[in-house]
């Protein structure tokens, strides 16, 4: 019976592995288009997942890109010139400007000069990328190159979406490896986002809120309207009605994807509606540590039982105010645990004998070292990622975008806390963090976020594999997305439907009041002749 079982098991698992192996697709074809920085850093694994399979890659990258090589294993690239210059950095200026102000080193005019500044950005950023793809579609030559490789679908990050109009161009499936879109977070523009729970980015609420707080929350509505129809919105309009043969606009088009690769998931967000054709993903990109380089390893036994924080501002960060850079020195040197800090700018003058700068550190590696005991972070969704998967408390300094939403959902579970801008100074930072480490029901409710997250039955990067093979399988999945997009607002609201339900009760009221008022004033006719 024993070797029977045997034999039926070893069978099962032969059939479930010629299923995968049916199901897979044989040499794709993906045209890629990402966005630099962090994002392509979490697109970079794809691009690696996607290569492992056989699938050929071709990625479309400016000329003055940061991350994305032109030369790589993994992709062939073509590389377009843009309009950046090296002396251009605009999210440098722009955390400057916000430290500036939140620290309350500059007048109460300034904040709205930062949201000027903020939309100027904006409007760069993607001129920029309009620029880029009008370049592209202006050579005939590329275009065809593009036409004739007959991808498979176009894969982009919607935050800058050249990429959307190019796969509507070429009339390829789309699928978007997405949280941010031109218009804000994704969720808002393909699913129903009830303003009583489901707080918008930048209002810093969660999804229990006040009265006060929802009608915040519904005035955030119209910053988002006013970025995408007066800020955005018009770079997208000029190529649309250049390139594309029929009337619409990117938030339109942005809604025709086949396939939404959500970098998110219901352990770190909070719940709300969704469509089927989203996926969840979120941690896609996190994976088991590996050994440390032996200088750093030495570094971190070195810690003994107090063990070692880490500490990063991102990608984006190049440097910070010198201040700043003493009173985080100050407060890591009041520690007993050592400190690995990722610091791009000026050495601090108050460095502790416990600190070690460094100008990289491998950063997943190190929040998998069983020696960690907190991770001082900026918010980024990368960072915030990884440490739910490797269930590390978080002290949180937002700085800008949605960091403070990221770390709100963080603090909100229990797992860490934020120090804001406004709040920081070498006491209330080392405050912050012994707090961190002495609690132990941060690492503890992080934990219990790591164990949700790792519960699933699919690694969120295969899942993610999944539906861009199965796009490619399926010529695109229609099926699945929903089609509210070209509906009129009207229709989508059903204020038609409510002003002809109102009018046939107005009509109805108005007739019965209309008969029960001649029929009165019948009898009373009636009675005053035969009074008569």
């Amino acid at each position: 019976m024993k070797s029977l079982s045997n034999q039926s098991h070893f069978i099962v698992g032969l059939f479930l592995a010629f299923s995968v192996f049916t199901l897979s697709c044989d040499g794709g074809k993906v045209l890629l288009y990402p966005v630099d920085g962090s994002h392509w850093v979490n697109m970079k694994v794809l691009i690696e997942e996607l290569h492992s399979r056989g699938h050929g890659i071709t990625v479309i990258r400016p000329k003055s890109s940061w991350y994305i090589t032109e030369k790589s294993p993994l992709y062939t690239s073509i590389t377009i010139a843009d309009e950046i210059r090296e002396s251009d950095n605009f999210f440098e200026a722009y955390l400057w400007k916000v430290i500036e102000i939140e620290r309350g080193d500059a007048s109460g005019l300034s904040f709205l000069k930062l949201q000027v500044d903020l939309f100027s950005m904006l409007s760069k950023a993607h001129y920029i990328m309009c620029k880029m793809l009008s370049d592209i579609l202006e050579d005939k030559m590329l275009v065809k190159r593009l036409q004739d490789e007959r991808y498979d679908l176009v894969l982009t990050d919607p935050a800058l979406a050249g990429g959307v109009i190019l796969a509507h161009y070429l009339k390829l499936p789309l699928v978007l490896n997405v949280r941010w879109i031109t218009s804000g977070e994704g969720h808002f523009a393909i699913a129903p986002s009830p303003m009583s729970y489901v707080p918008l980015p930048g209002s810093g609420h969660i999804d229990k809120m006040s009265f006060t707080q929802r009608v915040k929350n519904v005035l955030f509505q119209s910053f988002i309207f006013f970025q995408d129809r007066f800020v955005v919105g018009p770079h997208y309009d000029a190529l649309i009605d250049k390139y594309l043969d029929y009337k619409t606009d990117i938030v339109s088009l942005i809604q025709t994807a086949d396939i939404w690769l959500m970098r998110t998931d219901f352990v770190f967000e909070f719940p709300r509606p969704t469509m089927p054709n989203v996926v969840y993903m979120g941690g896609f990109q996190c994976k088991p540590s590996k050994p440390l380089p032996p200088d750093l390893e030495v570094f971190v036994q070195s810690s003994g039982d107090h063990g070692f924080i880490i500490m990063s501002l991102g990608t984006l960060v190049k440097s910070i105010p010198a201040d700043m850079a003493n009173d985080i020195a100050s407060g890591f040197a009041s520690l007993p645990q050592k400190v690995i800090w990722r610091h791009l700018g000026d050495r601090p003058s108050t460095v502790g004998n416990n600190t070690l700068i460094v100008d990289w550190i491998p950063q997943n590696d190190l929040l998998g070292h069983p020696k960690i005991k907190a991770f001082v972070a900026h918010g980024g969704t990368n960072g915030v990622q990884e440490a739910i998967y490797h269930g590390v408390p978080i002290l949180g300094v937002p700085l800008f975008f949605d960091q403070f939403d990221n770390l709100i959902r963080i603090q909100e579970k229990g797992a860490g806390k934020i120090l804001k801008l406004s709040e920081f100074s070498s006491g209330t930072f080392g405050q912050a963090l012994r707090e961190l480490l002495s609690n132990a029901s941060y690492r503890t409710n992080m934990q219990r976020l790591s164990s949700l997250h790792r519960d699933q039955p699919m690694r969120p990067l295969d899942s993610a594999v999944f539906w861009i093979e199965y796009v490619m399988r399926n010529k695109g999945a229609t099926h699945l997305r929903s089609e509210f997009y070209k509906m009129p607002w009207y229709s989508y609201h059903s204020v038609d439907v409510l002003l002809v339900l109102f009018t046939v009760v107005v009509v109805f009221v108005l007739s019965a009041v209309a008969i029960i008022r001649y029929v009165c004033c019948k009898r009373c006719c009636k009675r005053k002749i035969k009074n008569e």
